[in-house]
C-alpha cells in the first residue's frame, strides 16, 4: 500500500461522506461506541485517549465519568466541530495527531483506537504504537478495536451494518444507504488505497514487538467478525480492568 494512504484516507474523513445512512445511523453509531469506551475507563480520575474519535456525538458521556478526556482526530474539519461542541466542557480537550507527543509520558490510563488501524500503514501504526506506549502509564491500557481480518470483506460489513440498523430502527434507511454508498466514490477509494488488514496472530505479535502484552477481547462496535485487543505495556502491574 502507498505511504499516502492516510493522507489520502484523512481527505475522504475531512469531507461530507456518504457512512453514516442517516442521522439515526450516525447517532446510534456513536452513542454505542460512547458507552463501550465508558466501561472501560478504571476511574474517576483517569485521563483517557480517544484516537481517531470522529465526531464523538456522545462523548460527554465518557468526559462525565474522568478526569480528562481527549479526542483525537486527523481531519481538521472533525476537529473544528469538536472544538465547537465540547468547547464549553472543561474536563475534554481536543488534539491534533501530532499533538499527542506533547502529553507528559505516562500520565494515560487509557488509550482507545477504535477503526484506525486500517487506515494507516503498517509503519505509521507501529510509530503509534510506540507514541501510545511511551503515554500509558504503568498499568495502563490500550484498546485497539475494529481491526479487519484479511478474509472479512464488503458483504460481511454490509450485513453487520443491516443487522445493527434492524436493532436500532434505520433498516430502510439501511438499505438505501447501501446503495449510496456503492454509487459513490468510497468503493473505488477502498480499491485503489486499500485497508491494511491484520490476523488475529500477526496483530498479537505487533503489540508485543512494541513493548505490550496483548490478548483478544470482544470488538466495539457493531461488528463482531472484526478483531480487537486489550494491550498494556509489557512489564507493567496490572493496575486497571481489561
Amino acid at each position: 500500500m502507498s505511504a499516502s494512504m492516510s493522507a489520502s484516507w484523512r481527505e475522504f474523513w475531512n469531507r461530507t461522506n456518504p457512512i453514516y445512512v442517516n442521522e439515526r445511523h450516525r447517532v446510534r453509531h456513536y452513542a454505542g461506541v460512547a458507552e463501550e469506551i465508558a466501561a472501560l475507563v478504571p476511574h474517576a480520575g483517569a485521563h483517557v485517549l480517544d484516537y481517531g474519535c470522529g465526531e464523538a456525538l456522545s462523548a460527554g458521556r465518557v468526559a462525565r465519568i474522568c478526569a480528562r478526556l481527549y479526542l483525537c482526530d486527523a481531519a481538521p474539519r472533525v476537529r473544528d466541530a469538536l472544538a465547537d461542541r465540547f468547547g464549553d466542557e472543561p474536563r475534554v480537550t481536543v488534539l491534533a495527531p501530532e499533538a499527542i507527543a506533547a502529553l507528559p509520558d505516562r500520565s494515560l490510563d487509557l488509550v482507545v483506537a477504535h477503526s484506525v488501524a486500517q487506515y494507516l500503514t503498517p509503519a505509521e501504526l507501529d510509530a503509534a504504537l510506540s507514541l501510545w506506549r511511551e503515554k500509558l502509564r504503568p498499568g495502563g491500557c490500550l484498546v485497539l478495536a475494529d481491526v479487519i481480518p484479511p478474509d472479512l470483506g464488503a458483504l460481511a460489513d454490509s450485513l453487520a451494518l443491516l443487522a445493527f440498523a434492524r436493532r436500532e430502527g434505520f433498516l430502510g434507511a439501511a438499505l438505501l444507504g447501501l446503495v449510496r454508498t456503492a454509487l459513490s466514490d468510497y468503493p473505488s477509494l477502498r480499491r485503489r488505497l486499500g485497508l491494511t488488514r491484520y490476523t488475529q496472530a500477526a496483530m498479537l505479535e505487533r503489540l508485543r514487538a512494541a513493548g505490550f502484552t496483548a490478548e483478544p477481547r470482544p470488538n466495539l462496535g457493531h461488528n463482531p467478525q472484526r478483531l480487537a485487543f486489550t494491550a498494556r505495556v509489557a512489564g507493567a502491574r496490572d493496575g486497571a480492568p481489561p
